[in-house]
Order: C-alpha cells, then structure tokens, then sequence
C-alpha cells in the first residue's frame, strides 16, 4: 500500500538521512508510537481506600488488571517494551493515574510532527514472528486463577425468639452435619443433609432459658447452657438428656470441650472444668481470673492451652495443669468474645475487640508476643480459622453488621458480605469448613460459603509407587 520508506516514517517517526543532505517533509503525519491511550484518555477509577479491592474497581478496570499480563504482552510486542513480570504490569490504580505506563511523561498530543533525529534507523520487526525474550519470561510465568465468592448466602432460615445478646453462643455445627440453635427456652436440632427440623429439649416449664451450646467433637452429644447457671449434657440422637452439670451461680454463656472434659464460663466470673464420666458434683478445676462476665472460651488444636476472654476486656490464657494464667493480656479496649486458633500455626491466637475496640490481634503464645492488630471499624463478635487455606472470617455488629473474610496474615479484606439487617452475634463453620451459618438480631439464620475445598492429593501412577496393587 506505502512504499517502504514511507512506511518507516509512519512507523517509527524517524527522518532518513541519505547524501548527506536533510530529506524535509512539512505534512504533518500522526504518530501513534508510544502513545498512552489508557491513561491519558480514559477516566480514571474512583480510587476508595477504604473499600476492599473488588469493590473499588469498576468491570472495565478489574477486566484490564486481570488481563494485564495480556496487555504487557501486546506491549512488548508492539512496542518494544521489556516487561518480564507480573509485577511490572500489575499496577496500583493509584500508579497507574499518577505516572501511566510508563515513567517518563509524554506528549498527550494526538497529531505533531516528527522529531529530528540522528539515530540510525532500527531494523523493523514483525510483531509476534520471534517473540521477545522478555514476552517468553512473561508467558512462562503461571497465574493462578482468580477465587470468586458469591456475595448472597445460599439458604435462609428464619429464627423466631434468637435473642440479640452479644455475650451469648447460641448455635454451634457438629462433625456429623447437624446444626444446634438456641431459641428461646428450647433447643432445635437442624439437619443439613435432610433439612428436617428436630427440637431437642424445652426449659419454659422452669423459667429457664438457653445461654450456649456446644457440641462434642463426636458429633452425638451436646452440652447445653442455662439462664439459671446449670449445664445439660443431651444425646442427640435418643434425643436424651445425660448429666446435669452444677455449680456456677449465673447464667452459663461460653463452653469448650477437651475431649471428655468440659469448660463452662459464666457472669459469676468463673470457669469450671468437669469431666463428665465422672460423678456431676466432682469439679477438677475452678478457675478465677476475670473480674466480669467470661463471654468466650476456646481450646487450642493441641488441647494445650485455654484462651478465655472477658467483659473486664481481658483475654487469658491457661494451661491444662497451672491453675494460674501464663498471659494476661490487656490491649483490648473492650469485652473479647471472639477468640480463635489458627490450625496451620501452632500457639497462633487471634481475638476480636467490642465496641469500643474494634480491632483484630493476633498473638504468639510461645513469646507471650503481639504479632499484629488491625482495625475492623465495627464491632467483632465471632472469629473463625479455615482449615483448608490461609484464611479467617469475622463478624461483625455496631456500626456495620456484615460478613467479613480475610487473607492471612496479610490481613487483605477478600469480601464483605452483607444481608443482616441487624448486628451479626452468632457463627458456626461446617465440618467440612467450606460453609459458615451467621445469626443475628433479625432473627435469621443465613448460609455463606466462603472458604475453598479441600484439594484431594494426587496419587502418583508410577508402578514403582508403593501400596498400589496392595488388596
């Protein structure tokens, strides 16, 4: 179409010296090379700190950060750009509005004329013919795909008489698929696998009302706490009540099995732990640290160690043997009921703050050390590891009820989910830690899945491996 020298100017925007003398030509030709057409016509995105990342991009731009290694592709091709990696083209949205693709400023004009030059012409290369060292490290670099989680739960239910108390534990998932809720004065069984709806046991005929619920790590049996300060240990499935568990003075709101022993905290400020093979009246431990309510308690993977956390906004922990807490820390600025153990780290303890806190720490029980601490801006009432990947969940009340899950430990927000119309109090993960059940003062139970599967292991096909043809 162009004859070839033509062709080179338009390209390239270079003047060709030949004989010595200057070859002048004042039509003004566009050029078009090096031009940066994404930043500096477009609009910008409306940068939001203080929103997590797929909230802050619109569709346009999440598409061109996904296909960014795309973009640097065509860059390297085209432009003869040395884009070798991920992180050269995976810019911020605030780099990108402030210095562009590139990092020397450029002419945003669309038509000027070329620049005289003394350099040598460079060879032209056809684009993608033979692809550029630094396209072939982009492309040998892999990208794992993007996770995306529904921002809607799956399944509603609703919760008639599910008492807005931040202090209480009200619903708990067992190992064998069955979820326990707390209503009222009674205690409603809930099947995951068959829907059907099973309630357990009454307490009106006493004037007595459920403070928490706890299953055992079996799956069959459920210890239940009252208003009146007992413990009822039921069968699940003879729908059958075992032991009654006295001793506390007031209402029981935090349990924690270990095995066949049992924990109880209660508002008269004391923890008991009771082995419930033996006879209910022997008490193996009575524990006093907090100067309040004590509103959460959690047993460490190894059942080493026992976090406890107060309304005197003090979080404790105990060993199995030392009747004395090895840490007391005070950092919170409110009560601490969200207590969690991280399954991948051992002596890794993470706590939520009330109101007044808001913040999520995370401690080193073997140093007694802060690790870091972070901050929420709402209320914390409920904490939760994955088992299967590097994440946790949190949830929240006054002054934004949602759902909120978090990378660790870089502590990236990777969703927000809202549908509560009130505070979030109560959460229960599935056993097989894919699911959550969130409660909360609109009287709903709401089903989210938020964390990945389990990855199966591949096993190798080699006829050297061993156990292969074993019967």
């Amino acid at each position: 179409m162009f004859q070839p020298e033509y062709e080179k100017r338009l390209l390239q925007g270079y003047t060709e010296q030949t004989a010595g003398k200057e070859q002048l030509d004042l039509r003004c030709i566009p050029v078009r090379t090096g031009n940066r057409w994404a930043s500096n016509y477009s609009l910008s995105p409306d940068l939001n700190s203080g929103q997590s990342e797929e909230e802050t991009m619109p569709n346009s731009i999440n598409e061109m950060h996904h296909n960014s290694a795309y973009a640097c592709l065509l860059r390297n091709e085209f432009l003869d750009t040395e884009v070798s990696s991920i992180d050269q083209c995976q810019q911020s949205p605030i780099m990108r509005s402030e210095m562009g693709d590139f990092k020397e400023r450029e002419s945003t004009r669309l038509l000027r004329f070329a620049q005289r030059s003394s350099r040598t012409v460079p060879a032209l290369r056809t684009p993608f013919a033979n692809v550029s060292e630094a396209s072939q490290r982009l492309l040998s670099i892999s990208k794992s795909p993007v996770r995306r989680l529904s921002r809607l739960p799956y399944k509603i239910l609703d919760a008639p008489e599910l008492q807005d108390d931040f202090y209480l534990n009200l619903i708990d998932w067992s190992s064998e698929n069955m979820l326990a809720v707390g209503l009222g004065s009674s205690v409603y069984l809930w099947s995951a696998c068959s829907g059907q709806v099973t309630r357990l046991c009454d307490l009106s005929q006493e004037d007595n009302q459920v403070t928490a619920i706890s299953w055992h790590s079996g799956g069959r049996q459920v210890a239940i706490g009252t208003l009146s300060g007992y413990v009822s240990i039921w069968d699940a499935e003879r729908q059958k009540q075992l032991t009654k568990l006295e001793g506390h003075s007031a209402r029981v709101t935090a349990l924690a099995w270990r095995g066949n022993s049992l924990a109880s905290g209660s508002r008269d400020r004391t923890i008991l732990q009771r082995d419930i093979c033996v006879p209910p009246s022997n008490i193996v431990r009575c524990l006093h640290g907090h100067r309040h309510e004590v509103c959460g308690l959690q047993w460490s993977p190894t059942w080493q160690y026992l976090a406890s956390g107060g309304n005197d906004n003090r979080l404790l922990v105990w060993t199995a043997q030392n009747p004395e807490p090895i840490y007391s820390f005070n950092d919170h600025k409110a009560v601490v009921k969200a207590l969690a153990w991280s399954p991948h780290k051992t002596g890794v303890l993470g706590s939520g703050g009330g109101t007044a806190d808001r913040c999520l720490r995370f401690w080193n029980v073997l140093t007694g050390q802060l690790i870091q601490c972070v901050d929420t801006g709402a209320q914390i009432s409920n904490l939760a590891f994955a088992q299967n990947s590097a994440e946790l969940v949190t949830t929240h009340g006054y002054a934004q009820p949602q759902v909120v899950v978090w990378r660790y430990p870089s502590l990236k927000q990777v969703v927000r989910l809202s549908g509560h119309s009130h505070r979030v109090v109560y959460l229960a993960v599935s056993p097989d830690s894919e699911s959550i059940v969130t409660g909360g003062g609109d009287e709903t139970l709401r089903f989210w899945s938020v964390f990945t599967k389990r990855q199966t292991p591949k096993v190798p096909s080699s006829v050297l491996s061993l156990n292969q043809n074993i019967r």
